[in-house]
């Protein structure tokens, strides 16, 4: 049994998007970080960075309870547990390495800023909104080149998918419009439609 602890986030979205695509059984236990849950000791125990999300995993590697933080690190085990949504050839894992860690470093931070400035911020402020919606273009048009060749990131569907679907989700929330960038648009078509991921993007409920 996993025990997902989660908030409605592209990163906590990631996890749920996986877990229904593996089909594993799991428990939700919502953390509702605008009323700082992600900081009651209970919850720090498992997730000493206090974000979400976070799992227990009650059959970890050596059979006992195991818990993880960081979003990306749980796809990964996951996956690996699972032997599920991980190339299986050399060349594809390490691809599919390389775009969940460009969603790591890049779409979520960026994206995350744009949201905060946009959404967020007591007052406008132009130089970072400038900065950080430029950047987000940017980084939406190496999506789009990447996927021009490829109809998934790592060639066939991973978890660097999984990883960046939940981000691009909200392009409304950075004021980009798919249709400018057309493969990426493609791209999210097709996962949407993907039951798993209706299904994960509705958790917590």
């Amino acid at each position: 049994m996993i025990d997902l602890y989660t908030w409605t986030t592209p990163n906590g979205r990631k996890v749920s998007i996986l877990l229904e695509e593996l089909g594993l059984e799991y428990r939700v236990h919502p953390i509702d970080i605008g009323k700082g849950d992600q900081f009651k000791p209970d919850y720090v125990a498992i997730c000493p960075n206090s974000k979400i999300p976070a799992i227990v995993d009650s059959e970890g590697p050596d059979g006992k309870p195991y818990a993880m933080m960081e979003s990306g690190a749980i796809l990964v085990y996951l996956a690996g547990k699972t032997g599920r949504f991980l190339p299986q050839s050399a060349r594809g894992k390490y691809d599919m390495l390389q775009w969940l860690m460009f969603q790591m470093g890049g779409v979520g931070p960026f994206f995350g800023q744009v949201h905060h400035f946009l959404r967020s911020a007591k007052e406008p402020v132009p130089y970072a909104i400038q900065r950080y919606v430029t950047e987000t273009r940017r980084l939406y048009g190496v999506l789009n080149e990447r996927l021009r060749h490829h109809e998934y990131l790592a060639g066939e569907y991973s978890i660097a998918d999984i990883a960046t679907y939940p981000w691009t989700a909200r392009y409304e929330w950075h004021k980009t419009r798919l249709e400018d960038f057309p493969h990426v648009k493609r791209w999210f078509d097709a996962i949407s439609a993907r039951a798993a991921v209706q299904r994960g993007m509705r958790v917590p409920a």
